[in-house]
């Protein structure tokens, strides 16, 4: 009587499947992947202007002018000096202006699709004398990287 030996291993049909599914998760899942890699890369950004946003602030609420005046940094040498934030250790900023009170930060070291694109965080004196931001951004910078406050 001849015996059979039973085959070991997988067919070609259930490698293909397998690679076909691989693919199509890998399709899906690599852009995503590079979208949240930017946006934490972007909340480096985001944090330096905040911190400098509670610093204009502090200025505008201490100034000794009626009205209260915003303050002007054309840089962030100016700011630190100015503000007493010191933005060297942030390497996602390329540059960061203080116009009026308005925060301008231009992105860098983060993605082409948003190096060298603009911040824009905007306050706005309530009459009670509390200030509320608005985030912005400048022309290139693609929605889906603006902060959500």
């Amino acid at each position: 009587m001849l015996r059979m030996k039973k085959q070991k291993g997988f067919t070609l049909i259930e490698l293909l499947i397998v690679i076909a599914i691989i693919g199509i998760l890998a399709a899906i899942a690599i852009p995503m992947y590079r979208t949240q890699t930017i946006k934490a890369r972007m909340t480096e950004v985001t944090n330096a202007m905040s911190n400098v946003a509670s610093a204009v602030a502090a200025y505008y609420q201490d100034s000794n002018t009626t009205p209260p005046s915003f303050p002007n940094c054309a840089s962030k040498a100016e700011i630190q000096t100015s503000l007493g934030v010191s933005l060297t250790a942030v390497g996602r900023l390329g540059a960061m202006v203080v116009a009026s009170g308005v925060i301008t930060g231009t992105v860098a070291n983060v993605d082409s699709s948003v190096n060298g694109q603009t911040l824009i965080l905007t306050p706005t004196a309530q009459l009670d004398g509390s200030i509320s931001w608005d985030w912005t951004a400048g022309a290139g910078m693609p929605p889906a990287y603006l902060p959500r406050r």
